[in-house]
């Protein structure tokens, strides 16, 4: 059996692995690759400070920019190890609602009065965490094709969420965890700071662990990882798992932002989350994955959105717009990647 290619690794490879420099410059390729990221989010800021002016290059507008970017980001650091380990995930926008009604109820509150609004964290990240070991089994155990697999999860938790909340808004009453998550720490939002603790973890689990060369090598070729020792099932739950963790780390993050847990949460955060993680480079067919990059997919789109919203322009032109980023970006990757090698 002739043995597959090396999975790709994130922007910095670790140290055991060789880096490739381009014959020209000299540039690493995962460098390449986010180059022509950083050439989006430049000409997005520029286009911003010209037509929106102070506006848009305020601080509060570039916080306001980080606190909208830190809720789809954690999810989409979790959607990341998934892609790149071969699978995709349609559900976390409706497991993130699911998690933020069951942490908002009546008695998961009265719980949170009586020992603390730990109750309500622990509620929403296990609800998440369950819906992605949900997930992991049927697509790894059961052969459930990934597509459907989550396609079904969407499906159910938006449906659940629903019941659970009587489609109605549930407002949170809890004080002490609004006190915590609507914090500034050194005037730096809670959920901004919460979101680079999980984009950092994110990097270190997928460049520095076993974990991640084991995420690397079951998304580039799942059968060779088996004969190499890898429990290549079990790791795919895990991923799921992971996934559906971060989704229920989001949902606190949306608890706090809006004050509410709601059935409604989470629309389309799938679909945002998989175009920030495949134009940030990494692999839709699996087994190359960087979570750099999909920082700057986040940016990017977020970036974007502010900079429609500060000049009142419609939310059709926004999703044209993100349409052609994603091409324009993709292929600016392309053509930069081809020079490194």
């Amino acid at each position: 059996m002739s043995a597959s290619p090396p999975p790709q690794a994130d922007t910095a490879a670790p140290a055991t692995e060789p880096q490739s420099t381009s014959s020209s410059g000299g540039m690493p390729p995962g460098f390449a690759r986010n180059l022509g990221l950083v050439i989006a989010l430049v000409v997005l800021c520029v286009a911003g400070a010209v037509t929106a002016g102070d506006r848009f290059t305020s601080v509060d507008n570039l916080v306001t920019i980080l606190r909208l970017a830190s809720v789809i980001g954690v999810v989409s650091v979790g959607m990341t190890f998934v892609i790149t380990g071969g699978g995709i995930d349609l559900s976390v926008g409706a497991v993130l609602a699911l998690a933020s009604v069951w942490a908002t109820t009546s008695g998961t509150q009265a719980m949170a009065d009586n020992i603390g609004w730990i109750a309500m964290v622990f509620a929403a990240l296990a609800v998440g965490t369950a819906c992605g070991v949900i997930n992991g089994v049927l697509i790894a155990y059961g052969n459930v094709v990934s597509f459907i697999a989550t396609l079904a999860m969407l499906a159910s938790a938006r449906g659940l969420a629903e019941v659970i909340a009587d489609r109605k808004t549930q407002i949170i009453t809890n004080q002490g965890f609004l006190d915590l998550f609507e914090s500034e720490p050194l005037g730096i939002p809670f959920i901004v700071i919460i979101f680079a603790v999980v984009a950092l973890g994110g990097w270190f689990l997928l460049n520095r662990t076993t974990f991640g060369r084991r995420t690397f090598a079951v998304g580039g070729n799942a059968e060779a990882a088996r004969l190499a020792g890898i429990k290549v099932q079990r790791h795919t739950v895990y991923l799921y798992a992971l996934l559906g963790l971060c989704a229920g780390i989001a949902a606190v993050m949306l608890m706090s932002r809006t004050t509410t847990g709601s059935s409604t949460h989470g629309t389309l955060y799938e679909l945002d989350a998989i175009a920030a993680v495949v134009i940030g480079g990494t692999l839709l067919s699996g087994g190359r994955g960087t979570v750099v990059g999909t920082l700057f997919g986040v940016v990017i789109f977020t970036t974007l959105t502010n900079v429609f919203t500060l000049n009142n322009l419609s939310t059709s032109a926004q999703a044209v717009a993100k349409g052609v980023i994603i091409v324009v970006a993709v292929l600016l990757q392309q053509r930069l990647a081809r020079r490194s090698t």
